[in-house]
């Protein structure tokens, strides 16, 4: 098995709905994004794929969707307020956790038919989140 991993960086926003401790504070990430492909075999030239292209797909979508967006759980009233002062906002349908978030990339990813077996989203320096098939 042949395995590469390119690796992205984006800043977002995001509080935790109901969560007890400071994440449920409106706060910012400088987040890191590995993605990990693999195949059995190699392209015609030798490659799983090549990695500009991973780059331009992932990156593409990752800042459409989340760079310097706030991101929201769907029932969070500052939603609401957001909305009102023409803020920039994401909403999403499950909570904005490192772990709902690199699921997001490797579900989009393996839409777009990449062959993704894992991704980690590196909410800091020192604390990661994995999804893989």
């Amino acid at each position: 098995m042949y395995e590469i991993a390119k690796e992205l960086c984006f800043s977002y926003g995001h509080r935790l709905l109901n969560h007890g401790g400071k994440c449920k504070l409106l706060h910012g990430h400088n987040g890191r994004v590995t993605i990990k492909l693999a195949a059995e075999t190699l392209d015609s030239q030798g490659m799983v794929i090549d990695f500009s292209v991973i780059k331009t797909a992932a990156k593409q979508w990752i800042d459409e969707q989340f760079d310097h967006q706030m991101l929201l759980h769907e029932d969070d009233p500052l939603v609401a307020v957001l909305k009102d002062c023409g803020e920039h906002y994401r909403v999403l349908k499950v909570h904005p956790t490192a772990e709902s978030l690199a699921r997001l990339i490797f579900d989009h990813l393996r839409g777009e038919n990449f062959p993704v077996t894992e991704v980690t989203l590196w909410e800091t320096e020192s604390c990661y989140a994995t999804y893989r098939a």
